[in-house]
């Protein structure tokens, strides 16, 4: 990291790696691999197991254990699950299959997966409770990418004292993924998302006009039977049900036990529409009109060709509801949203063109039909493109907007804006370079000469801003807001 001559940026020494030995279990089914063609060969490998003696059995399960057991929480209760998604491929026999052979099935059907294995980057920042000496506890998302270049959501805790000292909490011993669930659905998203695909606007009407503001996937499955039954009198049916399914599949819900500590819960991709992974997720705290809270997050879902933005809910970090976000400004990545509404409508930053920073304006927090420019590229280091940092921070001066521009050798700086608190399509001023910048001791990395945050967060006038270093580790730095802010040029509004 470099701080170009201000001295505004210092560097707490904190780093974040990736840790290799951060392992999660997942179902393998060989042949059925995630890449590379090949049909399941579970029938095979079944009747393998099922040919060992009992003594081999109970050999191989005391070897596993021995080899796997501190590595998870409940790790025979892993290898029940999975056995039991694998009965199916038993054979039927009035010899009951033993215990110990059930674990061993289901240990042949599980491998882990290093969640970290590639890199660990793309951190946001939001507080979570203080203490009454002024300690301020927070989480931090973290972006974990592993085998295949696959990412997920992650945590990490930590705090800052009265003092301004930052400490992260080491991170708890056994990472889980949660109970995944379907969730109910929006109306309005559907509405939105089939009207841009273009889909057949009489199949859509005959679906969507019979179904509440908040929906299940029974009444959907109601309304498309419906549908599927007239199949012969209707033109595109088998394009609308497509489409259907893959919007539907977008919403569902995590639920992780409350024994479980925060940094163990990882969020892993569930949808088809994030089967690549959950990228870049910008956390906020998020203020009502009543004034109660809740925490939301923006993030990418890729499917390994296409990007999506979808949006997540949470209010205590155990429970998380995934759904999709539709509409023009709510194309590409990049959607941060602003802390608490504006004359009643939501705000959030976006860069649907792909290189321009704008603001929109929604009375719907998932549906973003358009936004207003706010700042186009143009300067030595950001020639390339322009993109926000996660969600505008609300100081006395203005809205506090972390920016990031790329420039030649597509290297990645951090820059800043001030927006006006009653219209923040209103830039005040604007940082004249770049705060933070790649330098020699962190450029490299995964992705080389890329300095990348998705949110910091204000504590009094300390900015706490962790940054990801060469897509690779995480760094952690802290700046007062108002030197920050004292730093910055006007702009000419005339």
């Amino acid at each position: 990291m470099s701080d170009p001559g201000t001295g505004l940026v210092h560097d707490t020494g904190i780093e974040l790696v990736p840790d290799h030995t951060r392992v999660v279990t997942r179902l393998f089914v060989p042949g059925r691999e995630d890449v590379g063609p090949g049909d399941s060969r579970a029938a095979p490998v079944m009747d393998r197991i099922l040919a060992l003696d009992d003594t081999e059995v109970a050999t191989a399960l005391a070897d596993l254990d021995a080899r796997f057991g501190s590595r998870h929480r409940h790790l025979h209760g892993v290898f029940a699950t999975h056995a039991e998604r694998l009965a199916s491929r038993m054979p039927l026999s009035d010899e009951p299959i033993s215990d110990s052979r059930r674990l061993l099935i289901g240990a042949t059907f599980t491998h882990e997966y290093s969640i970290e294995g590639a890199a660990l980057c793309n951190p946001s920042i939001v507080a979570l409770s203080s203490d009454v000496d002024g300690t301020v506890h927070f989480v931090v998302s973290v972006r974990g990418i592993g085998e295949g270049h696959r990412s997920s959501i992650g945590f990490r805790t930590g705090s800052i004292d009265p003092a301004g000292l930052v400490s992260i909490d080491v991170p708890g011993p056994y990472p889980v993924l949660g109970e995944s669930a379907p969730a109910a659905h929006h109306l309005s998203v559907f509405r939105m998302l089939l009207h841009d695909l273009d889909d057949d606007h009489e199949n859509a009407g005959y679906v969507l006009d019979a179904l509440d503001a908040r929906f299940t996937d029974d009444a959907l499955v109601d309304r498309t039977v419906g549908l599927q039954a007239e199949h012969a009198t209707r033109r595109n049916v088998t394009r609308t049900m497509e489409h259907l399914d893959r919007i539907a599949s977008s919403s569902y819900q995590v639920t992780f036990p409350q024994a479980t500590a925060l940094s163990e819960r990882v969020l892993w991709p569930h949808a088809p529409a994030e089967a690549h992974g959950m990228e870049d997720a910008r956390f906020v705290q998020f203020t009502h009109d009543d004034g109660t809270t809740t925490y939301y997050a923006t993030y990418t879902a890729f499917d390994g060709v296409n990007i999506a933005q979808h949006l997540i809910h949470t209010d205590d970090f155990a429970t998380f509801e995934m759904s999709p976000m539709a509409g023009a400004a709510a194309l590409g990545k990049g959607l941060a949203l602003f802390p608490r509404t504006i004359h009643g409508q939501y705000v959030a930053l976006s860069r649907s063109d792909r290189e321009t920073n704008s603001v929109a304006f929604s009375d719907d927090l998932r549906c973003w039909p358009s936004s207003d420019q706010i700042q186009s590229p143009g300067r030595t280091w950001d020639l390339l493109q322009l993109g926000n940092c996660g969600s505008p921070i609300e100081t006395a001066a203005g809205w506090l907007v972390l920016t990031h521009g790329v420039g030649a050798m597509r290297t990645y700086a951090l820059g800043v804006l001030l927006l006006d608190l009653d219209d923040p399509r209103i830039v005040l001023a604007a940082s004249d370079g770049p705060i933070m910048t790649p330098d020699a001791r962190r450029r490299d990395g995964y992705v080389p000469n890329v300095l990348y945050t998705c949110g910091g967060l204000a504590v009094d006038d300390t900015l706490v801003l962790p940054y990801g270093v060469g897509d690779q580790t995480i760094g952690v730095a802290t700046m007062s807001i108002s030197q920050l802010l004292d730093g910055l040029v006007p702009t000419d509004r005339g």
